[in-house]
């Protein structure tokens, strides 16, 4: 009786690595035989963001199309050697599967817009967008993700002869602290360009700080954007290179 208990005892416990070894070997056959996961794609970018060039020059044409005419030539780096950044407004798939990214282009004519082949330029994702209203002379700052305002601050803007040109999607191309203190501590150069302004060289609006904070909240300037100094240190870390600026009425 005992020993018949023993037997039964081993035949089971035979028939249960018999059944494991069947569904271990079923297992690996299955995963031998099934397609690989595929591999997360990367993920699709979020418009606005900005675009640093990566080869040493492009050609920006009317159309996604390297037969279309040629709005501008952009070099890599500037001529004042910083890289070459650009706000990407959106991207297209052309004929034969070519990438293109639509930019907001700098200087004259203000609002301009050209596109360039993916493989020129890198992207980098954008947290913020600036929104001027010359009407309340008020600068802010928008969350992109949710256009939650995060700064506010009073400004003065260009004088009626010569206006802070109103537009969408102008942008941020250099950051800077002036050696001359009529500038403030720290100034935006963005792409917009007016009739005449106080900016190094001229026809570039800026938005900068001040040495004249009792005109601020009045139209006096010759086309920038002028801020109190503690409001301009505020925006300083808040407004990379290549964030999007809106002028509005």
């Amino acid at each position: 009786m005992i020993e018949h208990t023993f037997v039964s005892g081993e035949r089971r416990r035979a028939l249960y690595d018999s059944a494991v070894r069947f569904v271990l070997l079923a297992l690996a056959a299955a995963l031998l035989v099934a397609p690989a996961a595929a591999a997360p794609g990367p993920a699709a970018p979020v418009w606005p963001a900005a675009g640093e060039l990566v080869v040493p020059q492009v050609y920006v044409r009317r159309e996604p199309d390297r037969s279309a005419p040629v709005l501008r030539v952009l070099a890599e780096f500037r001529r004042d050697y910083r890289p070459q950044v650009l706000l990407v407004l959106g991207d297209r798939v052309a004929a034969g599967g070519a990438r293109w990214y639509r930019l907001s282009l700098p200087g004259r004519p203000n609002g301009q817009r050209g596109w360039a082949p993916a493989e020129a330029i890198q992207l980098r994702t954008l947290a913020h967008r600036i929104v001027v209203r010359r009407g309340a002379r008020r600068l802010e700052v928008l969350r992109l993700g949710d256009g939650r305002v995060v700064f506010r601050a009073a400004v003065a803007i260009g004088m009626p002869s010569a206006p802070t040109p109103l537009g969408r999607n102008f942008y941020v191309r250099s950051r800077w602290a002036p050696p001359d203190p009529f500038y403030g501590p720290f100034a935006l150069e963005t792409s917009a360009y007016s009739s005449l302004t106080d900016w190094p060289g001229g026809g570039v609006v800026g938005i900068h700080g001040t040495s004249l904070p009792g005109l601020i909240g009045q139209a006096v300037s010759h086309g920038c954007v002028r801020m109190r100094n503690d409001d301009v240190i505020r925006l300083r870390r808040l407004a990379p290179v290549g964030t999007p600026i809106d002028v509005l009425p």
